[in-house]
């Protein structure tokens, strides 16, 4: 467990409830908004793009840990979910002729509601058992994707127009990194609080053991449904950005490998943290962005090596979840951790 800073009193509950205790919590806030603002400034168009996909998957793997790190529930169809996050937000918009904004909120909505139906197999199932009926779950959404034509399009894809509010368009990266940004932090802060509360602690109690948590009045099928409906609600969020964002909804991007780079995600950021969720994200869409790029550096050299990348990047993606599994299972927010740690106590090694 992480050190806690000594030397903190509080002499009411407003105070002991602040996220943001000492200085230099309150300083790491500070340079974090301080980043977010000049990001769009400083990096290149490419890597602006990949900035905004990390906030998108920021919001779905905030939703994820949520049911996976949090309630202990496995989960593998998030693809899923965002796939029904994105076509109910595409098809409210192009057939019923909402506004985005109203469109996002009803595919959230929707996926929530989804994503309770398809928890209810939790309330019976646990550990590989409830990893098949999830996956069951992502296979059977894109299914219904690909074979519902009067409704999805089927196997075609759907073009949406671009986002345009009080007469302005957002044509450039530049101009969703806002909007995205904003969706990331704002899944960043709820989620964090989520777990302040009565329901945040109930899942928690769920993970620890169900048995104890119903013994102690916790209504555990409750828990259970209500930790897949949130879970899904993010990624129904995330799908949605994700449609609006690249002007394209087709089942492709939404398959099993979406619901396995997710579940990385938070197993390298590390289960059971928020913070971890955010880590994970930059991590591993950054890692194969880097491999890309290091990849067309040296085609020069190499001539195959563009063509190499993809498999470069399948290995190196196996291995990063293993190595973490083996030498730090708490992810990169532990390693974060110590490192605090060990400046908070230098030279004193406890």
């Amino acid at each position: 467990m992480p050190a806690t800073a000594t030397g903190v009193h509080h002499r009411s509950y407003a105070s002991e409830l602040r996220l943001r205790h000492t200085r230099a919590e309150k300083a790491r806030l500070v340079l974090v908004a301080l980043l977010v603002l000049a990001l769009p400034f400083l990096v290149t168009p490419y890597w602006l793009t990949i900035v905004n996909q990390i906030g998108i998957a920021i919001v779905g793997a905030v939703g994820l840990n949520i049911l996976v790190g949090y309630t202990g529930q496995i989960s593998l169809g998030q693809g899923g979910f965002l796939a029904v996050g994105a076509y109910s937000s595409a098809i409210l918009h192009l057939r019923a002729d909402l506004p985005v904004p109203v469109s996002i909120a009803l595919a959230v909505l929707t996926t929530a509601v989804l994503g309770a139906f398809f928890g209810i197999p939790a309330l019976r199932l646990k550990g590989l058992y409830l990893a098949i009926a999830t996956l069951a779950s992502q296979e059977v959404i894109l299914f219904t994707v690909r074979t519902w034509d009067a409704v999805t399009g089927g196997t075609d894809a759907i073009s949406l127009p671009r986002l345009e509010m009080a007469g302005f368009v957002f044509r450039k990266d530049f101009h969703w990194y806002w909007i995205i940004a904003a969706f990331a932090v704002l899944a960043v802060i709820t989620g964090r609080n989520l777990f302040r509360t009565g329901l945040g602690r109930s899942f928690m109690a769920v993970r620890d053991q169900d048995i104890a948590a119903s013994a102690i009045g916790i209504d555990v099928t409750k828990t259970k449904v209500l930790a897949f409906a949130i879970s899904s609600a993010y990624a129904g969020l995330a799908g949605a950005l994700t449609a609006h964002y690249t002007g394209i909804v087709t089942w492709e991007r939404f398959t099993l490998d979406v619901s396995v780079l997710y579940l990385a995600i938070i197993i390298v950021g590390g289960l059971g943290s928020i913070a971890g969720s955010v880590y994970g994200a930059i991590f591993m869409i950054t890692l194969p962005a880097l491999i890309t790029r290091f990849g067309q550096d040296i085609q020069s050299v190499w001539s195959d090596a563009a063509a190499k990348v993809p498999a470069v990047q399948v290995v190196v993606f196996g291995l990063v979840i293993v190595l973490f599994l083996i030498f730090e299972p708490r992810g990169l927010n532990r390693i974060w951790q110590r490192m605090k740690d060990y400046i908070r106590f230098w030279p004193f090694r406890y």
